[in-house]
């Protein structure tokens, strides 16, 4: 589902195995849990505070050939991929040929994905029948019906559908469509002369595939497809305007939405996707769905055909043949991430069961999984109740900070702060994995039949969402599993911290508490902050967009907030070519957020002390080893590919600008580490960025 309806999360990227060059970058740490072998002393806090405490690891480690980065957060991810590997492995290892228990089920989607020499013999049979349909298909209304199955099945899709709180009723559920229908990363992959290369690169890649499946005139219906897509392209919002939850939040009913969009389908649309009762959808872009749908109706049928069939293909081409898989790889990952080889199966199989954090706009790893099942298994084994205990009591002590600083903001008034501090007092916090488990008992995995396998997945998540579409909502859903490296804020007003991102380097139960703070503590207030970033203060109380802010003070808000963007976007990630910049409209929910849960965490920390001074630990104060915490929890390297990519169609700056951009814009850095004028980061007090 679309990040504005379902959570605010940070940014995630996978893992990999160890090179020498990382072997040697392992943490040495220091008493108090920073890696003191990381930091690099030739380089002034003030002219690059990530270099700081970063150069020397980022000087001695090295990017591995089969990922597109390497990083802290990896190296987390590291682990928790070792433990899937060998408790699936141990599954699948007992496994039954269609398995009635949990374990057995994991055990046998894993043997499934495993089984090479399957996948070469099947080929393209495994998706026959999704081919036979496209080619029968005679009418648009049943080219609508197929594109309805996309929520389950590997058909795509002119428009997502998926189900979310209203946020403007949100004690119930409602369906929202938005726009869909491009197979490159975003729409600036076809508009701007800059992506020209993979643009090319990507209409070789259908006719390509379009010749694996035998479609007729494949290079011809190549071009017209990526003409297609480019049209979709024009017509779509950009991600920037895509944020705005007040703009994208249009209700209304199917036969108005006919009237918006006419010449596609609706009805046979919503009908495939078992949603034939609706009889209201929310709409994300009205503008691009009128242009979308009269794409849609004007496509000759033929184009239409090979647009769908290659998308079947594209989307089930991790679960095919090496020529389907190595093809997939060659565009996603290596052309448009930078990543050079092909990880080990047994790593793909582990993302295909469990889902994978660093496939956060691939269909691979987040369609199709037993993730939350996979989810179960491992906090049994693997999450501690006094580790969940200890991270509850971190969120107490950062709640107790946030509501200070509401009492005390000098740029708010009376009648805001009070609806600010009301909603503060309504939130949940979730801590390592669901209260309810998801049930799982009905679902059929065979050690055989892979592809079945994800259809019937995917067919069983969606009729999760489907049936409780009636009901109210359940405030103690998650939307991210347990073994996730990652953490979000949601439109229900929850913080959920799985258990994955609850391990070193960003919480460590035996690390100094200045180090835990600046790390986990700057993590729970970066979500916390979500709530009152640029869309999140739109929410109120209640969890409904509403408008709770005096004029002054909203006006106050977006001023202080432009200023943080216009800085962010004069940035360069890439020393080598200059026209990459960070987009700071597409990032400044998340840059507000880095500098709300930074402040927040000081701001706890000093609480946590009860009037005592901060211990010096390794020639370090305290307030220093809350900044270096925060450092050292976003250090890594990615490559220039990916960065081309995040900078167009990710709302999460680069790891460097989300600590120096953070860090310059907060006094108490400055005393800390005695930056002063002349240095590279230094910002007049004047000019510096105060929001939370």
């Amino acid at each position: 589902m679309r990040t504005h309806l379902t959570a605010f999360a940070i940014a995630v990227f996978g893992i990999a195995g160890l090179t020498q060059a990382q072997e040697l970058a392992k943490p040495l740490l220091g008493d108090a849990g920073l890696d003191t072998a990381a930091l690099d002393p030739d380089i002034r806090p003030g002219d690059d505070f990530y270099g700081y405490v970063n150069g020397a690891w980022l000087e001695r480690a090295s990017i591995p050939a089969d990922k597109f980065a390497w990083t802290r957060r990896l190296e987390m991810t590291d682990r928790i991929e070792a433990r899937l590997h060998e408790m699936m492995q141990s599954n699948a290892a007992r496994v039954l040929h269609e398995p009635r228990d949990l374990g057995g089920k994991v055990g046998a989607f894993y043997k499934a994905f495993m089984d090479e020499d399957r996948a070469e013999r099947l080929g393209s049979g495994p998706i026959a029948a999704e081919l036979t349909a496209v080619r029968t298909s005679r009418t648009r209304s049943s080219l609508a019906a197929l594109m309805g199955r996309n929520p389950y099945g590997f058909e795509a899709t002119f428009f997502d559908v998926s189900i979310a709180a209203d946020l403007k009723n949100s004690k119930r559920y409602a369906v929202y469509l938005s726009q869909d229908g491009i197979g490159l990363p975003d729409r600036d992959y076809y508009l701007q002369s800059g992506f020209s290369e993979q643009k090319a690169a990507y209409e070789a890649y259908v006719g390509h595939v379009l010749h694996l499946i035998n479609w007729p005139e494949a290079d011809r219906g190549a071009k017209q497809i990526v003409e297609l897509e480019t049209r979709i392209a024009e017509a779509s919002w950009s991600k920037v305007q895509d944020r705005d939850v007040d703009a994208t939040y249009n209700p209304m009913t199917i036969t108005e939405l006919a009237a918006l969009a006419p010449g596609f389908d609706w009805r046979a649309f919503l009908g495939s996707a078992h949603l034939s009762a609706t009889i209201r959808v929310i709409i994300g872009e009205p503008t691009a769905f009128t242009k979308i749908a009269a794409a849609f109706a004007q496509a000759p049928m033929a184009t239409l055909q090979a647009w769908q069939a290659f998308h079947i293909t594209d989307n089930a081409a991790p679960y095919l043949s090496s020529a389907f898989e190595d093809a997939w790889f060659g565009l996603h990952r290596k052309l448009l991430s930078g990543q050079e080889q092909q990880g080990e199966r047994w790593k793909r199989a582990i993302a295909a069961v469990s889902g994978d954090n660093l496939a956060e706009n691939d269909r691979f790893g987040n369609f199709g999984t037993l993730g939350w099942g996979v989810g179960q298994l491992y906090t049994t084994q693997y999450f501690p109740p006094e580790a969940k205990a200890k991270v509850e009591s971190l969120v107490r002590h950062l709640m107790a900070s946030y509501h200070h600083r509401l009492e005390t903001l000098d740029w708010m008034s009376a009648p805001t702060r009070a609806e600010a501090i009301k909603k503060l007092d309504t939130y949940t916090v979730k801590v390592g994995y669901p209260d309810h488990p998801r049930d799982y008992r009905f679902l059929v995995i065979r050690d055989d039949d892979l592809v079945g396998d994800v259809r019937r997945a995917a067919a069983a998540e969606w009729a999760f969402y489907v049936d409780r579409l009636p009901t109210p909502v359940d405030r103690s859903d998650w939307s991210m599993t347990p073994q996730t490296n990652n953490a979000y804020n949601g439109i229900m007003r929850d913080i959920v911290f799985p258990a994955g991102i609850l391990q070193s380097p960003i919480f460590d139960a035996d690390a100094d508490a200045a180090i835990n703070y600046g790390a986990i503590g700057a993590v729970i207030g970066h979500e916390l902050t979500h709530g009152f970033d640029d869309q999140g203060r739109k929410i109120d109380a209640g969890g409904e967009l509403r408008d709770w802010w005096t004029a002054e003070d909203a006006a106050s808000f977006k001023s202080r907030a432009a200023r943080l963007s216009e800085q962010y976007s004069a940035f360069h990630p890439l020393a080598n070519d200059a026209s990459v910049h960070v987009n700071g409209d597409l990032t400044l929910g998340e840059n507000i957020a880095d500098l709300g849960g930074l402040t927040l965490a000081l701001d706890a920390y000093h609480a946590s002390l009860d009037g005592q001074a901060a211990p010096v630990i390794d020639g370090l104060t305290g307030d220093q080893r809350v900044f270096m915490g925060w450092a050292q929890a976003w250090c890594g390297k990615v490559t220039d590919d990916y960065v081309r990519k995040q900078v167009v169609s990710d709302p999460h700056s680069p790891r460097i600008f989300r600590v120096n951009g953070v860090v310059r814009n907060i006094d108490a850095w400055y005393a800390v580490f005695g930056v002063a004028p002349g240095d590279k980061l230094y910002i007049a007090p004047e000019a510096r960025v105060h929001i939370w």
